[in-house]
């Protein structure tokens, strides 16, 4: 395979009744984003030729086989399947979420090999997808299955970032889950992913209790005496900078999520619901804590506005560019880590120069 100087950036196309295969258009309509990157798109070419007439979109498409066939520059199409898919825009189709997986799953795979460097991934309807060969609740579990390492969603923009301690459980479930080991694994996976991911050597990390007040010291729930503030304590006690368990109600509200690098909620809607009031559309979803980089949009298919030429592409714009940016910060890191004397000395002739 010709391997591209810059990155290649793997594409799942998501549910194609709904926005992902417009916001990834208009993502690299810009032809500075070719200059940064080479996307594969794992579809069908003629599919994404038929959208691109759709919306009148000035991308211009290359549509490949094989991914030895992949060319720097270009935007990829590979062929994933060869038959027609009818496109609905807006329905929720079955036939349709089969191919989002056929899409999704070819590109894991592309992922796991090496074929690209990263993967961002368009947006999917989560009851569609399951099939007696994919029951996963979304993209992160089956990544979670297929690549090294403790997946963790993290929400990003800028300087807030949003982890989950559990994520697509039952609210009523949650505190069955919340237990001292799957405490400190969060701890640890986000700590190492701030300073791998995101170059914060000395990460402050905050984490919000389960319970309103967070439990008012018992009255009103025990798992924050009983299970997180001694969980807490004890990584703290390890050397890590970790802070809590904060009432989830006032934290956002009065700014004090600005001294954390990183706050992890204790549930699915407790982190997402303030994350995406501050940031939506310009937020991004990371798959922390795997050997490999995924990251998606902060939005979902959109079917409201689907084929309406109505999508705000610039989260899946900003999804591409975190991807990238992990991907320099990690060979860095890795760099560092493998010959730290060196990257010292090379910094050492730099500031005498």
């Amino acid at each position: 395979m010709k391997k591209a100087e810059n990155i290649i950036v793997g594409i799942s196309i998501g549910d194609l009744n709904g926005i992902g295969s417009e916001v990834v258009l208009k993502t690299f309509e810009d032809p500075r984003m070719l200059e940064m990157c080479t996307p594969v798109i794992f579809a069908n070419v003629k599919i994404l030729s038929f959208v691109k007439k759709t919306f009148e979109s000035t991308a211009m498409l290359h549509g490949i086989d094989t991914l030895d066939q992949i060319i720097t520059g270009k935007i990829n199409v590979l062929s994933v399947w060869r038959e027609s898919v009818d496109i609905h825009f807006g329905t929720n189709d079955e036939n349709v979420g089969q191919y989002a997986i056929k899409s999704f799953t070819a590109a894991t795979q592309a992922l796991k090999d090496g074929a690209v460097d990263v993967l961002v991934t368009a947006p999917i309807n989560k009851y569609n997808i399951q099939s007696e060969e994919f029951k996963f609740p979304g993209h992160t579990d089956y990544l979670n299955r297929e690549l090294e390492g403790n997946a963790l969603m993290l929400m990003v923009q800028d300087n807030l970032r949003v982890g989950l301690m559990t994520d697509h459980v039952p609210v009523n479930e949650v505190s069955k889950h919340l237990t001292p080991a799957l405490i400190a694994q969060k701890i640890e996976t986000i700590k190492h992913a701030l300073v791998q991911d995101f170059g914060i050597n000395k990460p402050k990390i905050a984490v919000l209790g389960l319970n309103p007040h967070s439990g008012d010291n018992g009255v009103i729930g025990q798992e924050e005496e009983t299970i997180m503030k001694p969980a807490i304590k004890k990584q703290f006690e390890k050397g890590t900078l970790v802070f809590g368990p904060f009432s989830a109600d006032g934290f956002f509200g009065s700014g004090q999520y600005e001294k954390y690098d990183a706050i992890i909620a204790a549930y699915h809607d407790q982190g997402l619901i303030p994350f995406k009031t501050l940031a939506f559309g310009k937020g991004v979803n990371y798959t922390a804590g795997l050997d490999k980089i995924r990251t998606s949009p902060d939005h979902g298919t959109a079917y409201d506005i689907a084929g309406k030429d109505k999508a705000d592409y610039h989260s899946f714009k900003e999804a591409v560019y975190l991807a990238i940016d992990i991907y320099h910060s990690r060979n860095q890191y890795a760099e560092i880590s493998a010959n730290p004397m060196r990257v010292r000395e090379k910094q050492e002739e730099k500031n005498n120069r």
